[in-house]
């Protein structure tokens, strides 16, 4: 998939929105360069997303040769950790559809790093084309869960003993409909993890 040009004007708006919202929570966003709780475990990343990697990547091929090559050894190295368990097609990095694959993946590598975090400065090597999950983990935002019940979720480390009304001025809101419309556009479906798509 190649990387839509509205995808600048989510990432914009993400950027603005995640601003404001730092803005209003000040001290109470414990969010910070080395705090890497939430840069440990893996999720599921959208096709968007990866294509937002893979540019990320041909950039920094072309302008730093040096940090890209240490990108890829590191997601070479966790998919040589964790990729025979990985619940999905291992060429493609498609996560599997099945009620089994889905319970694999709940369990599945956990502990393990992101290939993007640099591990000597706790700073996020591709931090400029990161995924949607880890633009909006932090502040308060609004989920569904499968129930069907809203809550406003935000990171552990953060807004600590604040009432929820506090917290709730804090809400950082998600443009979840013009992601949704560009991944249409694409007509792309598929999830993946982050280091699979750093090598896509």
């Amino acid at each position: 998939m190649h990387l839509p040009v509205r995808d600048a004007e989510l990432v914009q708006i993400v950027d603005a929105s995640l601003a404001e919202a730092a803005r209003r929570a000040g001290a109470l966003l414990a969010c910070r360069i080395g705090c890497t709780q939430c840069c440990h475990g893996t999720f599921a990343i959208n096709a968007l997303d990866a294509a937002r990697l893979g540019a990320g990547m041909a950039e920094l091929l072309a302008t730093d040769p040096a940090l890209a090559a240490a990108i890829e050894r590191r997601a070479r190295g966790w998919l040589a950790a964790h990729g025979a368990d990985f619940p999905g097609d291992r060429k493609t990095g498609a996560l599997g559809s099945s009620v089994e694959e889905q319970e694999r993946f709940v369990e599945f590598a956990n502990e393990a790093a992101c290939p993007a975090l640099d591990p000597a400065t706790g700073r996020c090597d591709v931090y400029a084309w990161r995924p949607m999950t880890c633009r909006v983990f932090g502040p308060p935002v609004r989920s569904v869960n499968g129930d069907g019940a809203e809550g406003l979720g935000h990171c552990e480390l953060c807004f600590i003993g604040i009432a929820p009304e506090e917290i709730a001025a804090c809400e950082m809101p998600v443009p979840h409909a013009l992601e949704a419309d560009l991944l249409r556009d694409a007509g792309e479906s598929f999830e993946t993890v982050v280091a699979f798509a750093l090598l896509l």
